[in-house]
């Protein structure tokens, strides 16, 4: 789909990858931009529209769908990260939470406006992953588990929008330069790359991109005799 005259939606708006992604969206000429932050007060970009959505919340995604009926790109960014592994003490409660907002945020979102694109003609998701969507070393084990499961809805999304013609995109990226990543050392994107990328894909009318050189071998390395999901052998 092209993005000039689109009308579209970003979840997460207010700071890091949602907003790059609502200023490229007017650099590349959308009509409208609505910008879903928890608390719409955060959102400071000139020129999108403020809207009050908490992604874990049914009654503000109910809400958004019915003011932004106009959406015809709806970016399901929203998104939260915590260190930490599986058999930490409070592994249960954090995993629980980052499914909330990572994964049952996005279904929630993706139900919600599935209808508002049919009836404006099919128009796209653009879905964030990252490459913790194929792999899980512990240090991110929640974080990874919910990426790998919004992947698997990303997938089963693109099959059960094919008939009304919505383009579903998974976005996959190593680590990027966000409050997200403050904390981390090592190489990072920045997010006006990454989501360039993203959006020079969905305009190619991708389903998938791999918005860096380390998720590109990642990716690859999935079908290696030993895969990259595997711990490297001493």
């Amino acid at each position: 789909m092209k993005i000039d005259n689109a009308v579209a939606l970003v979840t997460g708006a207010n700071r890091g990858i949602g907003l790059a992604f609502t200023r490229e969206l007017l650099a590349r000429g959308a009509r409208k931009v609505y910008a879903g932050a928890r608390d719409p007060a955060t959102v400071t970009q000139p020129g999108v529209e403020a809207l009050r959505l908490d992604v874990t919340r049914p009654d503000d995604v109910a809400a958004a769908a019915a003011r932004a009926g106009d959406v015809t790109l709806v970016i399901n960014n929203a998104g939260i990260a915590a260190f930490g592994g599986f058999l930490a003490a409070d592994s249960d409660e954090l995993a629980r939470r980052l499914l909330e907002t990572n994964y049952f945020g996005m279904l929630r979102v993706s139900k919600a406006f599935a209808p508002v694109l049919a009836a404006n003609g099919g128009g796209g998701f653009l879905n964030v992953l990252s490459i913790a969507s194929w792999i899980n070393g512990g240090q991110l084990a929640a974080y990874a588990a919910s990426k790998a499961a919004a992947w698997s809805l990303t997938n089963a999304l693109r099959h059960e929008l094919a008939g009304q013609k919505t383009q579903v995109l998974g976005l996959h990226m190593a680590f990027v330069d966000t409050d997200l990543t403050r904390s981390v050392d090592g190489p990072k994107a920045s997010p006006e790359d990454i989501v360039k990328r993203a959006l020079d894909g969905l305009e190619s009318g991708l389903d998938e991109v791999l918005a860096d050189e380390r998720t590109q071998q990642v990716k690859q390395g999935l079908a290696a005799p030993r895969p990259s999901y595997l711990p490297a052998r001493a």
